[in-house]
């Protein structure tokens, strides 16, 4: 599977997966390889230079396959997918998480290939895991436009977002994280072209694999060329998906042909951390006519007539109540 997915252009290619992970917590991104401790009981007798049963430090608590246990358990109830799931959600505690490598980098997040399984068994499922980098390793360059109407509880944690000291940062990759994740939970329920939700940890989101059962992930839009798409039935389904969203009151607030995939001939719309509350945030009408004009230019370049992009961005203006 590796060597197949590894010869994918849909995504960068996969990097060596190095020393192995197992016993690695799962927001941990480094290479370095975990330490362990052998504490001998107080029962054992002292060494006498003989060979014996408890010469040998015992074996870690890790799986004996797969890199980590499942972190099923790990999410609270709110933190995982909304029901009904899908049949391909792995929830058994005793399945184990395999990490294929990287296949995506981008400013804010890597995008790693995750095969959860249960093993002995048939069961199995590809997901694609997003890690939010560290304040270290980010680069927070719209934060301040994509954050206007968002409030966080805590003034003293608001303070430290708008000054942007470390712990700030922290506090802004979190928010990311869980804004993503309560996005495509949210969409996914009203019917939006999204991957599944199915669980948050920390900084990490675990959501449906968009691709084979190889591990070929789906081309984005700007990869597709002309004869391979059906440009009126895409641009079809993304103005029904961009529908349900303003209905709702929102817009992606980062569209483009980049960041929206097609597999069989579905159209998936990824990357929603910076979704847009249009009526609480007063550049929303902006952000909406800017999503559909950035994406749209991407079909009239494939023959789709320019008005019908106009059009569009005055249906959905009036989908989220908003005067132009």
């Amino acid at each position: 599977m590796r060597e197949r997915f590894a010869d994918s252009d849909s995504f960068s290619r996969i990097r060596p997966k190095g020393t192995s992970r197992r016993g690695r917590k799962a927001d941990r991104f480094d290479d370095a390889e975990p330490e362990y401790l052998y504490f001998p009981s107080e029962d054992y007798a002292e060494f006498d230079g003989s060979e014996d049963e408890n010469e040998n430090p015992p074996a870690t608590d890790g799986p004996a396959v797969g890199d980590r246990w499942s972190t099923w358990d790990q999410s609270t109830p709110t933190e995982k997918g909304p029901q009904p799931r899908p049949d391909w959600v792995i929830t058994e505690l005793a399945a184990v998480d395999t990490e294929f490598g990287i296949v995506k980098t981008g400013k804010e997040a890597d995008v790693f290939l995750l095969e959860r399984s249960v093993p002995g068994t048939g069961r199995r499922t590809l997901m694609a895991a997003k890690r939010y980098r560290d304040s270290q390793h980010r680069m927070f360059h719209r934060d301040s436009g994509y954050l206007e109407g968002r409030q966080h509880k805590e003034s003293r944690v608001s303070r430290a977002m708008a000054k942007r000291t470390a712990f700030g940062k922290e506090a802004i990759a979190g928010q990311w994280a869980a804004a993503e994740f309560t996005a495509l939970c949210r969409l996914w329920s009203a019917g939006v072209a999204v991957p599944y939700p199915v669980q948050i940890t920390g900084t990490e989101i675990l959501m449906e694999f968009v691709g084979d059962e190889a591990g070929t992930a789906a081309p984005r839009l700007a990869q597709l060329r002309a004869e391979e798409a059906d440009i009126d039935d895409l641009w079809e389904q993304l103005g029904r998906s961009l529908s349900l969203l303003a209905y709702d009151g929102y817009a992606h607030g980062d569209l483009s042909a980049y960041n929206i995939l097609v597999h069989q001939g579905r159209l998936v719309i990824i990357d929603v951390p910076q979704i847009v509350d249009v009526v609480a945030n007063p550049r929303g009408l902006s952000f909406l006519e800017r999503d559909v004009r950035n994406v749209g230019a991407w079909f009239v370049s494939r023959g789709l007539p320019p008005e019908r992009v106009e059009a569009l961005v005055q249906s959905l203006a009036d989908d989220a109540r908003l005067r132009r």
